[in-house]
């Protein structure tokens, strides 16, 4: 498998979009249950329908609650980017919830589950735990001086930033390229990549994104579909009723992480 995967935030929260975007050729689709207007049902909705293709599903949820990791997981998520973890001891509980008991606290019922194709995958309790992948989202600047110990916690598999959240954390709200922003990044892929953790962060400003793959960045979302839409029904729109280019600002090239 190649070393850098590249993959596209999806919030239209729809069946119909995911599976559209699932044959794209992008590596891995983020399904965003934090921001965008999903919930555990529509996730499961659209992992049918990638589930197809040559993608790689992540889910976002809310939180770090534990039922809810639970049930995301026995839908048949298998890789989760979990928000605003700040702590190692936060990300210890979030792998935690991942686990099967002695090594976690997952709830058993996979009897109910996708995840184990209702008990048709063979020894599945036993397999689930060494198949599961915890991404943190290191999105503050609590997070930014936590991130050693972060990083090294067992069962964490990678850590993402999160341009802008981290850049209102550390006093720059709605500048997620702000120099200071950019170098703490920067700085961050450099620690979870010595930790031997990946490094990811969403960033769909090409030239930024190119600037992060380049300092090890390993997963890099470098858009996002309600933007990509928008965008382009904007653009054409504006040709056929021949309004001068740039007349628009709002639909201009991102400039920023979304």
């Amino acid at each position: 498998a190649r070393q850098t995967q590249i993959g596209l935030w999806v919030g239209l929260a729809d069946a119909n979009a995911a599976e559209l975007l699932a044959a794209c050729g992008f590596d891995w689709l983020l399904f965003d249950g934090e921001h965008a207007p999903n919930n555990v049902r529509t996730v499961l909705d659209q992992l049918r329908a990638v589930a197809p293709y040559a993608v790689h599903a992540v889910v976002r949820p809310v939180s770090a609650e534990a039922s809810l990791i639970k049930q995301y997981l026995d839908i048949g998520a298998q890789t989760l980017l979990v928000p605003m973890v700040d702590t190692a001891a936060q990300a210890e509980q979030i792998v935690r919830a991942t686990r099967y008991a002695p090594d976690g606290i997952r709830g058993m019922g996979a009897a109910l589950a996708r995840a184990s194709r209702w008990n048709q995958v063979e020894d599945y309790l036993n397999r689930a735990n060494d198949e599961m992948c915890v991404l943190v989202q290191a999105e503050t600047a609590l997070a930014i001086n936590n991130l050693q110990q972060i990083a090294e916690v067992e069962g964490v598999d990678g850590v993402f930033f999160g341009p802008a959240d981290l850049s209102a954390s550390m006093g720059y709200r709605g500048q997620p390229n702000h120099p200071a922003v950019q170098q703490a990044i920067l700085e961050g892929i450099r620690t979870v990549r010595a930790a031997g953790k990946a490094a990811g962060v969403l960033m769909a400003n090409r030239q930024v994104a190119q600037i992060y793959l380049d300092a090890g960045a390993q997963f890099v979302a470098v858009g996002v579909d309600t933007t990509l839409l928008v965008q382009a029904a904007s653009a054409l729109a504006r040709d056929f009723r021949q309004e001068p280019a740039g007349s628009r600002d709002s639909v201009a090239p991102s400039s920023g992480p979304y």
